[in-house]
């Protein structure tokens, strides 16, 4: 199959042909028809992530067709339209049983743990705990953007934000994560504010739901901003970027015993931001991490899909070929796209 590949950090990956994938025994093989194009990538391809072994086929929003199964996959066969998670539990362990497969303690990732969907056909162990069957009227592009971004972001609104109508919502950067944030929000019932460098995301995202939007670049005081437009602060607050800079803001814009969610990924240089904890501890915030979504609440997102309360599908950028995704990836840390690349050509 043609992977794209690489065999040393920071390296210029290649496409290459590679050997097919085989299923174990309770896993599947998927015939990749789309994988999105995350910053998740590129932090581990820049030697972020400690998961990722060395040569690696990064890759991990993906969507597909079943084209092989092993021998104790029960739920699943040859030809089922599936997505999964970019975190996959093991479904023996504690946390697992107790329905928080996101934090497993054995977890499967595509694209870190092993390699991804950046390639022709992608091997998905752990197959009947976490692969979910996609409706025959989604696309494959939609259902890929799904598997990181969105869900991830349905999740720290929906369950770690608990997000209410008529809360507001400050989201620090409007990339993929930061977008669905707000789409989300807004469908709840909320109040989202926007707040990014790029007036053309800021734009987008009031088209998506934002009521208010805040260019950072031409602020000073960011989170005196988002107080003065919520009278107060913002009930939640989700840093979807991943900076010290975002993350403070995220944290001192909140009003009193409100809601800090982070799911930027807080990497590298940036593992040790500073947090502004006498405000944590004199306001009672609420600081809380989101690390992707368990399959079986992906019922809940795509019944609000089906029910047309939310479009993610408008959060496709563009689509690219795998070729084309070996530039896109070296340059995703200075991107200026707006919405999700995925790619659709393999």
């Amino acid at each position: 199959m043609r992977a794209m590949y690489y065999e040393a950090f920071e390296a210029m990956p290649e496409i290459r042909v590679v050997p097919d994938p085989t299923p174990t025994e309770n896993g599947v093989v998927v015939k990749v028809e789309a994988s999105g194009l995350c910053r998740s990538d590129w932090h581990g391809w820049m030697g972020h992530d400690p998961d990722i072994r060395l040569p690696h086929v990064p890759g991990h929003e993906l969507a597909g067709v079943i084209a092989a199964t092993g021998r104790g996959v029960m739920r699943y066969k040859v030809g089922d339209r599936v997505t999964v998670p970019f975190v996959s539990g093991c479904g023996r362990c504690g946390e697992c049983r107790s329905g928080n497969q996101q934090v497993c303690e054995a977890q499967f990732q595509p694209g870190f743990t092993h390699w991804g969907s950046f390639a022709e056909y992608v091997a998905i162990d752990f197959a009947d705990q976490n692969l979910v069957h996609l409706p025959e009227s989604m696309d494959f592009a939609t259902a890929a953007s799904l598997g990181c971004r969105f869900a991830t972001s349905f999740r720290a609104v929906t369950d770690q934000a608990r997000v209410r109508g008529g809360e507001w919502v400050a989201v620090h950067g409007c990339g993929g994560v930061g977008l669905s944030a707000i789409m989300i929000a807004a469908a709840l019932g909320a109040l989202p504010i926007a707040i990014d460098i790029s007036e053309e995301k800021l734009a987008f995202a009031r088209t998506l739901g934002a009521v208010a939007a805040i260019n950072a670049r031409d602020t000073d005081d960011v989170a005196g901003a988002v107080r003065e437009i919520t009278q107060g602060g913002a009930h939640v607050s989700i840093d979807a970027l991943g900076s010290p800079v975002t993350c403070f803001n995220s944290i001192k814009n909140l009003r009193r015993r409100g809601r800090h969610v982070q799911v930027g990924l807080m990497l590298g240089a940036h593992a040790t931001p500073q947090i502004p904890m006498a405000q944590v501890i004199g306001h009672e915030l609420e600081i809380y991490g989101s690390h992707g979504m368990q399959a079986w609440r992906y019922d809940a997102m795509l019944s609000m899909m089906a029910a047309g309360k939310l479009d993610p599908k408008r959060l496709i950028g563009r689509e690219i070929s795998l070729d084309e995704a070996v530039p896109a990836l070296v340059a995703m840390d200075g991107s200026t796209d707006l919405g999700i690349s995925v790619i659709t050509r393999f």
